[in-house]
């Protein structure tokens, strides 16, 4: 029996997912249903959950992990071993609006794509929310529910609203250090 065929050659059982045609996908990344992905690169090895977006110019490094109903907004470069939490959303415009100052509905003329990034080995909890124009450096750990505001040391652990430093792993990344609570 010949297996039904989608519009981009795959099994019908993939059915469920939306992937443009200018997305560059690594070798042996695992897609779960109902995944958005347009004009965006993911690395070797990565696995996307479901209900997950990624935009048009964002990156996802190799051996990355995107759990289900995260939004990857343009802009947003994902590097090498990343965990990704459950429902996290990454912003790229500081000030967005939807009409322009004449009163017109805006357009991509209108604004600016602000960067962020996110160091190898970080890990992002879950519903955390991830503001533009910062880094979130090597093996830091974000808290669940958090807001970064500003820009994340390497080997950091943050959590709140907005996410402060409670504290840094130390070489092996697994032993921590306390800092004070000034978060010094």
């Amino acid at each position: 029996m010949k297996k039904k065929r989608n519009e981009r050659g795959g099994d019908a059982e993939n059915s469920y997912l939306c992937v443009a045609a200018d997305v560059k996908l690594g070798r042996d990344v695992k897609l779960s249903k109902f995944v958005n992905l347009y004009g965006c690169e993911i690395g070797d090895e990565t696995k996307i959950g479901a209900f997950v977006e990624v935009q048009k110019n964002a990156r996802i490094g190799r051996r990355c992990k995107i759990s289900s109903h995260t939004f990857i907004c343009e802009g947003v470069t994902i590097e090498d071993n990343v965990f990704i939490g459950h429902g996290v959303t990454f912003i790229n415009d500081t000030y967005p609006r939807a009409t322009s100052a004449g009163g017109a509905l805006q357009t991509e003329a209108d604004w600016r794509v602000e960067p962020t990034v996110v160091k190898s080995g970080a890990s992002v909890g879950s519903g955390a929310t991830i503001l533009s124009k910062l880094t979130i450096g090597k093996n830091a750990i974000v808290g669940a529910g958090s807001t970064v505001t500003k820009d994340v040391p390497e080997n950091a652990i943050i959590a709140g609203s907005p996410a402060k430093i409670l504290r840094y792993l130390a070489g092996d990344n697994r032993t921590e250090t306390t800092v004070n609570s000034a978060g010094e």
